[in-house]
Formats: structure tokens, sequence, C-alpha cells
């Protein structure tokens, strides 16, 4: 725990001498044509790949900061770096107002921004100095049971049979810390198939990522969590980068600029998720906090980075934060950013977790964008014992491995592409709202729609294609001959019903408006269910 030391200063000496947080932006990049000439100097040729598959071209935000600049910022007077962006160009730093503004007279600053908006505004007013709670932190109660019920409310069992479990996919967490996971028996198959690539202590700027707090080593067993009939994460087979971003000692902006740094070595290393169940609103020191009125999608420092790592071809995955019941309850940072997948909690019954944070966005988004479970989430515990845990810590990642698992089955999309499917599948996609935002999704559907069509197994129905746009057509599997479709709206309200047989089993959609429906199918021994998303 932090110790607070109390001075007597009268006030414009307060402000001269305290130490403050601040970016100092830099006017360009004279590396930048060195850059571009040999771009493996500074990205993998993963990260090349990804681009290039998705069709987007380098820019100067892919090249690194120019050293000189550093230099010179590293060596001035009272000044310590804490945290580096090529994306945005800018140092994270800290010192005194006066030391921090002496920046500004270097020709290559173009601007200082200080984490306490009133130091930018000329009018410092302190305030109370006091600890915040992180929103990373859950309630956890240690209970066998099993994952089934996370994995199949989603419909990823489905994928998992069909052998789609996150292979050629690289997930990078960003969280709090990862002690246990080289050497509790959870994660032992992800050991032994090399699938931990690497990682990196962005608080204490060093390599060991095993260390920390034990939330990420939580967060990281819903993903890629293996116990025989117990746990079975939702991207068993994908590879890990482990990043701690967060520092548990404090609430701090710095962390919103170690979470950019982390995005950065993702994006470098060729990363296509990123997933972080952290959230920052207020800070310890209240001057830094954030406000409502800050959820634009793009003002804060970690939602700008997330936006430019959505650039970047990545998909990104934020927890919605676990403010629901609060006198704050919205989404939080960087989860209420214009690109990021918010993921709130849900209940085993699919019924929203009252601490779920709400939205809207304060610019009227849809947040959160989509659901998982997160109260009583089936992970590992400290000792690597199967448990269960509360928190959107918890939907965001098992959502993150879901995602990561679907675009392994479908790895011509786009990271647009993912998201929009994703959404699309969701079941109050046709009517969002604050709450839920678009839902739960059907990573079933999500795949069927991207291939075109309907992905059953060999003694159900294939419905195609799907989405739909004037009719359908339903393919019999061997020993039907005719049976009843029907199809009804999202309240289930019967919108169509029409004999149908291996000879004619073609239904019409015309007239019907754009949204997602539910049939089913009946015949005198067999019914199958599912959803049309219809154009």
């Amino acid at each position: 725990m932090k110790r607070i030391l109390l001075f007597v200063f009268v006030l414009s000496s307060f402000a001269a001498f305290s130490q403050e947080d601040a970016w100092v932006y830099f006017n360009g990049k004279p590396n930048a044509t060195a850059f571009y000439s040999n771009p493996l100097l500074e990205l993998s040729q993963r990260a090349i790949d990804r681009r290039t598959a998705q069709n987007i071209p380098l820019d100067i935000k892919d090249a690194p900061l120019y050293a000189p600049y550093v230099t010179q910022i590293t060596a001035a007077t009272g000044i310590t770096v804490m945290a580096k962006s090529k994306w945005l160009n800018c140092l994270h730093i800290r010192g005194t107002v006066d030391d921090i503004n002496a920046l500004a007279t270097l020709p290559f600053v173009s601007q200082i921004h200080f984490a306490d908006n009133s130091l930018n505004l000329r009018m410092a007013v302190p305030k109370t100095y006091r600890p915040v709670n992180k929103q990373m932190e859950t309630l956890t109660t240690f209970n066998y049971g099993n994952s089934f019920n996370q994995i199949h409310m989603l419909n990823g069992d489905l994928l998992h049979a069909q052998n789609y479990t996150g292979t050629g996919k690289v997930i990078a967490v960003l969280d709090a810390g990862f002690p246990g996971v080289n050497t509790l028996q959870p994660f032992q198959r992800l050991l032994a198939n090399n699938q931990i690539l690497g990682g990196y202590d962005y608080v204490n700027k060093n390599t060991d990522f095993y260390s920390g707090d034990s939330h990420g080593m939580m967060v990281l067993s819903t993903m890629g969590g293996f116990v025989d009939n117990q746990l079975v994460g939702t991207a068993p087979d994908a590879q890990y980068y482990l990043f701690i971003t967060e520092d548990v000692a404090s609430e701090n902006p710095v962390e919103e600029s170690n979470w950019v740094e982390a995005a950065e070595e993702a994006d470098r290393l060729g990363v296509d998720v990123i997933t972080s169940s952290l959230g920052y609103f207020a800070f310890d020191n209240p001057n830094y906090g954030h406000t409502y009125d800050d959820m634009t999608g793009n003002l804060a420092f970690a939602s700008q980075g997330a936006n430019i790592a959505f650039t970047r071809g990545m998909v990104v995955v934020a927890s919605a934060g676990n403010e629901g019941g609060s006198s704050e309850p919205h989404v939080g940072v960087p989860a209420e950013a214009n690109n990021v997948l918010a993921i709130g909690a849900v209940r085993s019954n699919r019924f929203r977790a009252s601490f779920s944070s709400i939205g809207p966005s304060f610019d009227g988004r849809i947040k959160p964008d989509i659901m998982a479970q997160g109260q009583n989430s089936v992970l590992s515990d400290t000792s690597g014992n199967i448990g269960t845990a509360n928190g959107t810590s918890f939907s965001g990642p098992i959502m993150a491995g879901m995602i990561a698992t679907f675009w392994g089955a479908v790895p011509s999309l786009t990271n647009q592409q993912v998201v929009n499917y994703v959404k699309q599948s969701a079941d109050k996609y046709t009517n969002p709202d604050n709450n839920y935002g678009y839902g739960i999704p059907d990573f079933s559907l999500a795949l069927s729609s991207a291939l075109g069509v309907t992905t059953f197994g060999k003694d159900q129905f294939l419905v195609y294609p799907n989405p739909a746009k004037e009719s359908i057509t339903l393919s019999f599997p061997n020993g039907y001959e005719n049976g009843t479709f029907s199809l009804y709206n999202t309240v289930g309200q019967l919108i169509l019903k029409q004999t149908v047989s291996s000879e004619k089993a073609t239904v019409i959609l015309e007239g019907l408006n754009s949204g997602l429906y539910l049939y089913t199918i009946q015949t005198k021994t067999f019914s199958q269910s599912g959803k049309i998303s219809k154009q």
C-alpha cells in the first residue's frame, strides 16, 4: 500500500512541485522513410501477412518512435519516461509541472497533455487523493463444475465438434499477472504444445510474466485451460502472448499507456485477437479520472490505442466492467471505444448479471456490444482447482476465445467481417438495448452465415444460404422425405408455415423484413431448430 506524505504548500507551489503524469507528443517521424523501405525491422512477417490478407497498407503509425527524440526527453531534467507509444507518437512521462512544461520548447514537441486535465486548462484545484477499487476485482467461489454451459450458450461446442478450436490464431491477453501458468495443471496442455509464445511485464519492465496478480491466470484459463471433464476453454488450441499492463497496487493513467504499448507489441508479433479484462474510469488521483462525458469512443488514451489496434487488422475484446450497480454504471475505457467489442455478463440462464456495466456510451452508441456468461464462470483457481468466479473479467475472454475459434474456422475473413458476423448472430441483433447490447451470439449461426451454408451433422437438414435474401433451400438427410418448416420472429410469433419435401424444399422469404428469424423443421421422428438472418 502506498504511503502518502502530506506537506503544506501555497496553491501555486503545489502545482509546481508535485509529480504529475503527462503525455508529450512529437511532430513527426524522420525515420519513416527508412521504415517503409524495410518494415521487417519493426514488424514480424506474420503481422505483415495479416495486413496483406485484409488489404491494410502500412502507414506512419507503424513506424517506430524516432530514437533521438526519446533520448532527449529521457535526458531532460526531472523527467521519467513511464511508457511509449509509436501509434500515438508520444511518451508517457512523469515530473513536476514546470519540468514537463519546459519540454514544450523542444522543436520536435507538438503538444503536451497532462493526465490532470485542469492543468491543461491552467486551473489547478487540488482534490482529495484516495485509492480506487480496481474494476477487474472479482468475487470467487471455488466449487467444482464443468464449463459446458458457458460454451454451449454461445454454441461454441458445435464449432469444437467440427474441430474448430482456435488452431492458427494468436490471442494477446493484457492483464495484471499470470502466476502459476507455467506450473498449474489446467495449463499443462498449453505448455506441452508450445502454445504460450511469450510475454512481457510492462509494469516492472521485465520478461517475468509468470508473476503478478493471479487475475490474468484465471482469465487465460477460460480460453486455454483444459482439465478433462472439468474445464475446456473456448480456444484450447489457440496460441497466446501474456502481457502484464496492470499495476494492482494503484490506479494510475500510466496503466492506459502500458495497455497501448502492449497492444503495439501484439500488433508487431502478428496477434489476431486482443483480450483485456481491465477497465478504467476513476483513478486514485481524482484529477486524472474520466467522466461519463469522456465516453465518446476515441478520447481516452487507451481507447485511442484500441481503435488503432483495430485499424491494424486485429479484433479487440474488452470486458464491459462490473459497475452496473454503482452510481456510475456505464461501460468504461477501453471497452467504450468505437472499434472495441465490449462484453457484458449474463448468468447461466442468459439473464444479465446485475453487476454488468451498461450503456449507452455518452454519444449514444450501443454498449455493451454482446454478452457471455460472467456469473459462475468456470475457471482455474490459484491452486489449479476448477471453480467458479463472477465478473465481466471472465465473460470477456470466454468471448475472445470463441471469436478466435470462429476466425480460425474462416481465416479469410477480415476483422471487420468477423465482428459483423458475430454481432449479427446475436439474439437481440434486431432490437439491441443498453443492458444486453446486441445480445448473446450464436457462433454456429455466425459460421453458417460466413460459409454461406448452414453446417450441421450428417443426420441433420442443411438450410442455406444464410444470410438469405429471397429464399432458402432445405437439403434433406438420408431417411427423410417430408416435413413441416415453420418460421418465427424473435418474439415467438409464427410468420409462415410450409410443408417441405425432398423433392420440393424451397421456402420463399420475399416480403419479410430484414432481421433475425427462428425456424423449426419437424418430421414424424425428428425435430431441428435454428436461426436465419434475412437480408
